[in-house]
């Protein structure tokens, strides 16, 4: 297994244990590995082609997909209600 990939697992694992976090303490590492998943997506796109970039592309947006809605949220103009 590549390199990308073993990160791109353990990605996935760290996105899990900061989702079971309480949310106040779930934005720092959450931005961190929102920020760090397309250069991943990419790399793992690079390396082993589309169709492991589309899985990793999945992955991401189906465990990011509560942020991703309140990012567009605010690119459209809206100010979306944050949970307590």
């Amino acid at each position: 297994m590549s390199l990308s990939l073993v990160f791109g697992c353990l990605w996935v694992f760290a996105s899990a244990v900061v989702a079971m976090l309480p949310m106040r303490k779930q934005y720092a590492p959450g931005m961190a590995l929102l920020i760090a998943a397309p250069v991943l997506i990419a790399i793992i796109w690079w390396e082993h082609g589309p169709w492991y970039g589309a899985a990793a592309l999945f992955a991401f947006v189906s465990m990011f997909r509560n942020p991703l809605r309140y990012l567009y949220a605010r690119v459209k103009g809206e100010k979306p209600e944050l949970p307590k």
